[in-house]
């Protein structure tokens, strides 16, 4: 009796599955099945259902209008909130190590357009007053340019090569000196060649309506886009902004994966999420485990040591 009626709970699955392959082959307005003269295509936005035509496809969306946003909301959250793998600065290309997120504790070159951390920079600078030679760069070798003309040069190369990094940091040249027009418009190419900064600092010009009009829906599509990067910053700032829409929890999950990412303000914001009962003992205790693994990855007896360097150069 009971193997009877396993064999038939396995038939009707089984049926219910050809019925669910049967129904996807199928035009989902006009009902036309796919057969050779027939191609069908998914929905270019959340691929749940198929059309014949274009027309079906425009004949069919009224009704299908709330159940594409649905999912791609859906899927715009999965992405969202997925814990990247490091930082939106990646490694040293030198020593290999997760970069700091401080970025006063990097080193960018114009000669390769790369950016490296202050340990190698530093020990670099040691072995060649030991060896008596003179400055080149710590990754392309280079000589360390004295000449303006030609820095300018090797930077706008690089650029007209499409290269991201060399893109961004014009851009950022341009801020500093108070040109957002041409900032944005660096921004907005680095950020096409998928660079994260220039996601997160188009973030800031929308908000600030520097270089462009304020835009709050373009700000959070730029800190989105940031975030899933690996900005922490960016993270955070999306957490704020969930805050002020008293979207607790989903602020709570963005301060927890800043602060695997190494964010110290993050770790911060979660530690009062758990007190007020927000954050559960388990996401909490991950999430400071997370941090300080991440805050050990970037650390290393070399960076130490030119830490403590520069910052007397600084005082």
């Amino acid at each position: 009796m009971l193997s009877s009626l396993i064999i038939i709970i396995i038939m009707d699955s089984k049926e219910q599955i050809k019925d669910e392959a049967a129904a996807d082959e199928v035009c989902a307005n006009c009902g036309k099945a796919a057969v050779d003269e027939i191609k069908l295509k998914k929905c270019g936005g959340c691929e749940l259902v198929k059309y014949c035509s274009v027309d079906c496809q425009k004949n069919h969306r009224p009704q299908h209008k709330k159940a594409c946003k649905k999912r791609l909301a859906e899927i715009r959250d999965d992405m969202l909130f997925q814990q990247p793998d490091e930082s939106h600065w990646g490694e040293c290309p030198l020593c290999c190590l997760p970069l700091p997120l401080d970025s006063n504790k990097l080193s960018f070159h114009t000669c390769c357009c790369k950016i490296i951390c202050q340990g190698c920079e530093y020990a670099d600078f040691l072995r060649a007053r030991q060896e008596g030679m003179d400055s080149r760069c710590a990754f392309c070798r280079e000589p360390m340019q004295k000449n303006k003309a030609k820095t300018e040069k090797n930077w706008m190369d690089r650029i007209k090569a499409n290269d991201p990094v060399a893109i961004r940091e014009r851009g950022k040249k341009c801020y500093r000196e108070g040109d957002y027009e041409g900032a944005f418009e660096y921004y907005k190419k680095a950020a096409e060649l998928e660079d994260i900064d220039a996601h997160y600092n188009l973030s800031t010009m929308y908000h600030e309506g520097q270089g462009v009009e304020r835009d709050l829906k373009k700000k959070v599509y730029h800190l989105e886009e940031a975030a899933i990067g690996g900005h922490p910053q960016a993270r955070y700032n999306i957490a704020n902004h969930e805050i002020r829409n008293r979207r607790y929890e989903r602020a709570m999950k963005h301060y927890i994966i800043a602060a695997k990412l190494g964010d110290d303000v993050a770790s911060e914001k979660v530690k009062s999420g758990f007190a007020l009962g927000i954050v559960s003992k388990e996401d909490y205790e991950a999430a400071l485990r997370g941090h300080q693994a991440a805050v050990d990855a970037t650390k290393s007896k070399q960076r130490d040591e030119a830490y403590q360097v520069f910052q007397q150069f600084q005082n």
